[in-house]
């Protein structure tokens, strides 16, 4: 059994035309709800996850956040460039490709992709909201073996709920 946690980076930042979007940080909004987010978690009481992220600045800032409140060294979460703006190919493909020493992950990623992806996965998500998470359970020995209608959710949360 693996769980896997998808979550969308929070809200972006637009106030500079000239950035890049791949450098877009997260507006004083998602700062709070990527912290807020971090902390709903925390309660929940889960073994803390593997991170792993895209590498843009807004996605990479909300691990960040869930990095802090899990008392997780930034450098211990996983940089993985191909998340960003990823497709559910792509998803599929790094998440085969985790190790199986991890028994729990949370991978921050962009929508449409993410949202795709879970849908995917176990097809009972709609759209994600900005640091909405998705927790699936993957009936799964290796991250291998995950594929498309592999998982069942178990819960989903993002600030409006809170």
């Amino acid at each position: 059994m693996r769980t896997l946690l998808l979550t969308r980076h929070a809200k972006s930042s637009w106030d500079d035309p000239r950035q890049s979007d791949f450098d877009r940080p997260l507006n004083a909004r998602g700062e709070r709800d990527a912290s807020a987010m971090a902390e709903r978690f925390v309660r929940r009481g889960l073994p803390p996850p593997l991170l792993v992220s895209s590498t843009a600045r807004r996605a990479w800032q909300t691990a960040q956040a869930f990095a802090a409140a899990l008392d997780i060294p930034e450098r211990d979460i996983a940089p993985v460039h191909t998340a960003y703006h990823a497709d559910e190919d792509t998803l599929l493909d790094i998440v085969q490709a985790l190790p199986d020493a991890a028994g729990t992950v949370m991978l921050f990623g962009h929508n449409p992709g993410i949202s795709g992806f879970a849908y995917a996965l176990c097809g009972a998500t709609g759209e994600m909201a900005t640091c909405h998470t998705v927790c699936l359970e993957l009936k799964v020995r290796h991250w291998a073996e995950v594929g498309r209608a592999k998982g069942r959710l178990v819960w989903e949360d993002f600030p409006k709920l809170g």
